[in-house]
C-alpha cells in the first residue's frame, strides 16, 4: 500500500521529504501560469493531466540520488510536443517549478535550491533543444512544401501554356488550325532548304451566302453551320491542312503538287463536300462556296503573296456568281492591282488639278448649228499620260469617288460654258453626265443652284445627262430632285436610251427634255440595206416628238448616217462626223 499523505520520506541523500498532501495542486498551479501563453490543442483537463505527469517525473528526478537530469531534458522536450513552446510560457514554467515545487513537495536541506536549479537548467536545456529540432523540422517542411508547391506550379504554367498554344493555333469554334499555324506551315514549306523546285497550292474557300443564314436563322445556327462544314472538310480532304482563318473563310494548303490539276481536284472535292444540304437544329441548310485557286512552284513566294493572290482569285470566282472555283491569273491580277492603285490615286489628283475637259458638239441636223457641247473629262496621269474617261470612271464609280469626280467636272463645265459666246445666235448649252450616285447624292439641287449662282450660267444652258437605270430607279428622291432641277429651268437628258429598260411611256411623268440615241442604233445606218434600224430609229423619233421630246443621235461618223437621220427627223447628232473631243476653245474658234 501507498504511504498516506502527507507522510515523511527521507531521500537517498539523506534529506527529508514530505510528499504533497494534495497531488494535484502543483499541476493544477502550473497550468494556470502556462495557460494562455501560446495556442494549447488540448482542454483545461488534458492540460493538467499532461503536467500532473511531468510534476510526478520531476519529483522523482529531483528525490533520485544521483540526480537523474535526462528527465529535465525529457520534460522540456513534452512541454515543446504538447505546444507549450513560447518564451512567456517557458519563463512561467521556472518560475512556478522554482517557487512551489520545492515547497509542495516538502524539501528541506541545503542541497534543495541547488538540485533544483540544476533540474530546471535540464528542462531549459531540452526545451531549448525541442524547439530548435522543432522549427528545423517546419523549416524544413516548409523548403518541402514550397518545391512542391514550386513544382505544381510549374507544372501548371506548362500545362497551361501548352493549352495556350492548340489556343493560339487552333479555331475555338471548329477546332481547325487557324492563322497561325497555317503560316507557320507555310512559312515552313517555303523556307525549307531541302525544297528545291518544289510547288505547292492553296485553295481559299468563302461560303456563299452566308450572311443570309445568320440573319434568317440566327449566329447558333449559323456557328452550327460552319462546325458541320468544317469537319466535312477534314474528312473530305484527309492529308491536306484545313485551316479556319476567321468567320466562314475557309483554307486548304496542298504540299508538294504537280501543277494546277492536284489544286483543282483538291478544290473540286471541297465543293462537293460543301454542296450536300446539312440539319443544323433542325434546319435543313443548304449551301455553296467559292474557291480562289493558286498553284505555283515554292521558290521566290512567301505565305503573304500566296494569300493575297488567293484572295483577289476568290474574288473572281465570288464575282462570277459563286459556287465555283476560279484560277489565279498573274496578268488578271497586275491589272486589278493596277486599277486599285489608278482608284486610290483620284482623291489626290484632283487635289493636284490632273483633270481637265474635252468637249464635243451637239449639232443641229436642220441647220447645221451647234447647238451645246457635252463636258469629256480627261485625266492628264504624270506616269500612264492622259487617261480617257473608261479608263477611271467606273473606278471612281465602284469607290464613291464619283461624286467629288463628278462635282468638279460640273463646276469646271459651268465655268467654262459661261465664257463661250455665240455669233448670230444663242450660246451653246453644255452637257454633263451625273452618275447615278450623283443623282442620289441628298444636295445635288442646292449644288447646281449654287454653281448656277457662282458662275452665272443660265439654267437652261446646262443640260444633266442620266442613264435609264437611274429613271427607272423606285426611289422617289432622284426624280424629285430631277423635276426640282427642271423646274430651275435645267434640261435633262437621258443618255445612250435603248441599252435599257426604259419605255417612253414611262418618259411622259418625268422632267425630260431631249433622249441621246445610243450609238449602236445609229451604226446600223452605216450599210445602206439596214432599214430595219432605220425603221426602229424612225419610230423612236416620232414617238418621242408625241411627247415633246428632242432626239439627239449618238455616235455619228459619216454623212451618209447623218443625211438618213435628217430623213427621219432626227433633231440632232453627236460624233466624229460633227467633230471630235476637243478644247472648248479650238472647237469655238473653227465654229467661227
Amino acid at each position: 500500500m501507498g504511504e498516506p499523505p502527507g507522510a515523511a520520506t527521507v531521500a537517498p541523500n539523506g534529506t527529508t521529504v514530505r510528499r504533497p498532501s494534495r497531488p494535484g495542486t502543483f499541476a493544477r498551479a502550473w497550468a494556470k501560469a502556462v495557460s494562455g501563453t501560446s495556442y494549447l490543442p488540448m482542454t483545461l483537463a488534458q492540460l493538467e493531466a499532461l503536467l500532473q505527469r511531468l510534476t510526478e517525473q520531476l519529483a522523482a528526478a529531483l528525490l533520485a540520488e544521483p540526480i537523474d537530469l535526462r528527465v529535465g531534458h525529457r520534460v522540456g522536450t513534452e512541454l515543446v510536443a504538447a505546444h507549450i513552446a513560447s518564451a512567456e510560457a517557458l519563463g512561467r514554467t521556472v518560475e512556478v517549478v522554482q517557487l512551489r515545487l520545492a515547497r509542495d513537495l516538502g524539501l528541506v536541506g541545503e542541497e534543495v535550491e541547488d538540485r533544483l536549479a540544476r533540474l530546471l537548467a535540464a528542462v531549459t536545456t531540452g526545451y531549448a533543444r525541442a524547439l530548435r529540432d522543432r522549427t528545423l523540422d517546419e523549416q524544413e517542411t516548409i523548403r518541402r512544401a514550397a518545391m512542391t508547391a514550386r513544382a505544381e506550379a510549374e507544372r501548371a504554367l506548362r500545362s497551361s501554356e501548352a493549352r495556350f498554344r492548340h489556343q493560339a493555333t487552333h479555331d475555338p469554334l471548329t477546332d481547325l488550325p487557324n492563322r497561325t499555324l497555317l503560316t507557320e506551315r507555310l512559312s515552313a514549306a517555303i523556307d525549307s532548304p531541302a525544297r528545291g523546285s518544289a510547288r505547292l497550292g492553296v485553295c481559299f474557300l468563302d461560303l456563299d451566302r452566308f450572311k443570309v443564314v445568320n440573319d434568317s436563322h440566327g449566329h447558333q445556327v449559323g456557328d452550327g453551320l460552319l462546325v458541320a462544314m468544317a469537319e466535312r472538310l477534314r474528312r473530305a480532304l484527309d492529308g491536306h491542312l484545313v485551316a479556319r482563318l476567321g468567320g466562314d473563310e475557309f483554307v486548304v494548303l496542298v504540299e508538294d503538287t504537280t501543277g494546277t490539276d492536284d489544286v483543282v481536284a483538291v478544290a473540286e472535292a471541297a465543293l462537293a463536300a460543301v454542296r450536300e444540304p446539312v440539319l443544323v437544329d433542325g434546319h435543313e441548310l443548304s449551301v455553296s462556296a467559292s474557291i480562289g485557286i493558286v498553284e505555283r512552284e515554292v521558290a521566290g513566294t512567301s505565305p503573304g503573296d500566296l494569300m493575297r493572290a488567293a484572295d483577289s482569285t476568290l474574288h473572281w470566282a465570288k464575282a462570277a456568281g459563286g459556287a465555283r472555283w476560279a484560277l489565279y491569273d498573274a496578268e488578271r491580277d497586275r491589272r486589278d492591282l493596277a486599277r486599285y492603285a489608278l482608284s486610290a490615286a483620284i482623291p489626290a489628283a484632283l487635289e493636284r488639278g490632273e483633270f481637265y475637259l474635252d468637249f464635243q458638239p451637239l449639232t443641229s441636223l436642220r441647220d447645221g448649228r451647234v447647238l451645246g457641247m457635252e463636258a469629256l473629262v480627261r485625266w492628264r496621269h504624270p506616269e500612264l499620260g492622259v487617261l480617257r474617261p473608261d479608263s477611271f470612271i467606273g473606278l471612281a464609280e465602284e469607290t464613291g469617288l464619283i461624286v467629288p469626280l463628278g462635282g468638279w467636272v460640273l463646276a469646271e463645265a459651268c465655268r467654262q460654258a459661261e465664257s463661250w459666246a455665240a455669233d448670230g445666235g444663242p450660246a451653246p448649252f453644255v452637257s454633263v453626265n451625273l452618275a447615278v450616285r450623283q443623282v442620289r447624292h441628298a444636295g445635288l439641287v442646292q449644288e447646281v443652284r449654287a454653281l448656277l449662282r457662282q458662275t452665272g450660267l443660265a439654267p437652261e444652258r446646262l443640260q444633266l445627262e442620266i442613264t435609264e437605270s437611274t429613271m427607272m430607279s423606285t426611289a422617289e428622291e432622284p426624280v424629285r430632285a430631277l423635276r426640282a432641277l427642271a423646274d430651275l429651268g435645267v434640261r435633262i437628258a437621258i443618255d445612250d436610251f435603248g441599252t435599257g429598260y426604259c419605255n417612253l411611256a414611262y418618259l411622259r411623268d418625268l422632267p425630260v427634255t431631249e433622249l441621246k440615241v445610243a450609238g449602236q442604233f445609229v451604226a446600223g445606218l452605216r450599210a445602206p440595206e439596214a432599214r430595219a434600224d432605220e425603221r426602229i430609229l424612225a419610230s423612236l423619233v416620232s414617238l418621242a416628238h408625241a411627247l415633246d421630246l428632242t432626239v439627239t443621235a449618238e455616235g455619228v461618223e459619216t454623212a451618209g448616217q447623218a443625211e438618213r437621220l435628217r430623213a427621219i427627223d432626227c433633231d440632232a447628232a453627236q460624233g466624229w462626223h460633227f467633230g471630235r473631243p476637243d478644247s472648248a476653245e479650238r472647237i469655238l474658234a473653227r465654229l467661227r
